[in-house]
């Protein structure tokens, strides 16, 4: 734009943000270039943090180095004053990207203090990206080993959702089962109480987690990981709601006990796998409207009664059609802490809405982001962040809290 703006690009429509490994909420949305022609062209911009950067999801779901440079060409970046996309291949971008990330899409060959191998390659969170390590990674364990486990971040509306219906599609894996990994503290947090009861209560999250499972046609195991406040009377209730629904419950203690707190785990998932046939399929057809995909969501995997749409929101839409990107998988952007787009709705919540203040397009990555309630892509700090607990003394020794 300095430069005489020969693409015609519109200052007020630059969509691709900034990011930075901070919480900072001011810089949310904040205005730059100021101070005069020399400094270049005032306009609004945003930041996120870097697991929401779309860089970091096409890293994710690149499959070789050839992906990588035709999922970075697609990248949208601004938009000209005639409504038409601007793009990192329109910039010449591609080649510079491509090199600073050829040795990033290479995953990294870690072991456990057992020696047990583990690759730990990419970080886009599941509530604001889709939420999983990187495609290159996962095929390669997949020829490496008999049996390969990978996290799905948060919960089954979140991470899962997105990992069967965006990286399954685009690398046509077919997962064999799922573990589901429980709690007794965050059953308690949905049974709103600290005691047995409360466990009992908070069963309905667990329940609607192992039904949102059996809509892509995965047979699933209940992990409990243990905490040392846990108490055999609490988790026997969750081993007998389990047993009543015929689902496979098991203990992991692995934190306590190493691998040898995971052998009755891994028993059973093993049976699981081999007695029970998974019968995978995503949850909707990417041929379906926006609308419509974002609505089979909503109410399949969330329990919402219906979505609302901002001013904003439907412009989007109406965009992403005439720009050829209607046809993409949906990745919500939603908040972590319940099955609604609400914090504090615990348990399972039923009757609510969703709202979708606004759709970002990820044309690199391969994904539509709607973005619901209040979720933001640049987090801010609690009014006691964890860093005021945190101290060193005159010998070096360095306490958290």
């Amino acid at each position: 734009i300095h430069h005489g703006n020969a693409f015609h690009i519109d200052p007020r429509y630059i969509t691709w943000p900034r990011v930075l490994d901070i919480n900072d909420r001011s810089l949310r949305h904040v205005v730059v270039g100021l101070g005069g022609p020399s400094n270049g062209v005032p306009h609004e911009v945003e930041f996120s943090i870097t697991p929401a950067s779309e860089v970091m999801a096409i890293v994710c779901l690149s499959q070789n180095l050839a992906d990588l440079k035709e999922r970075l060409k697609r990248i949208i970046v601004a938009y000209t004053y005639e409504d038409k996309p601007i793009t990192a291949d329109q910039l010449n971008a591609v080649g510079a990207m491509a090199v600073l990330l050829k040795d990033a899409i290479k995953p990294n060959l870690v072991q456990t203090i057992e020696g047990v191998p583990a690759f730990v390659h990419g970080g886009p969170f599941a509530n604001i990206a889709h939420g999983t390590s990187s495609l290159i990674a996962t095929k390669m364990a997949l020829k490496l080993a008999d049996y390969f486990v990978t996290e799905a971040g948060f919960g089954s509306e979140l991470g899962a959702e997105k990992f069967f219906d965006i990286v399954c599609r685009t690398g046509n894996l077919k997962p064999d089962a799922v573990v589901m990994v429980v709690s007794i503290r965050a059953l308690k947090r949905h049974g709103n109480g600290k005691d047995k009861e409360a466990v009992r209560k908070g069963l309905c999250n667990l329940e609607k987690h192992l039904e949102n499972i059996s809509h892509f046609g995965i047979p699933s195991i209940v992990a409990l990981n243990r905490f040392r406040s846990d108490k055999d009377e609490e988790i026997e209730v969750v081993e007998k709601f389990c047993n009543e629904r015929d689902i496979p419950f098991a203990v992991a203690d692995v934190w306590r006990e190493g691998g040898e707190g995971g052998i009755e785990l891994a028993g059973k998932l093993i049976d699981l796998i081999h007695n029970k046939r998974s019968k995978f399929s995503p949850l909707y057809d990417l041929d379906l409207t926006v609308k419509e995909k974002i609505q089979i969501i909503a109410e399949k995997i969330y329990g919402a009664v219906r979505v609302v749409y901002t001013v904003n929101a439907e412009h989007d839409i109406s965009l992403c059609q005439e720009i050829g990107l209607d046809n993409l998988p949906i990745c919500i952007a939603k908040t972590q802490y319940s099955l609604s787009d609400d914090p504090t709705l615990l348990g399972r919540p039923r009757g609510f809405k969703i709202t979708i203040r606004e759709i970002k397009f990820s044309a690199g990555a391969g994904f539509l982001v709607p973005m619901t309630g209040k979720i933001t892509t640049m987090p801010g700090l609690p009014r006691k962040p964890q860093a005021e607990k945190m101290n060193i003394d005159e010998r070096g020794k360095v306490s958290l809290g």
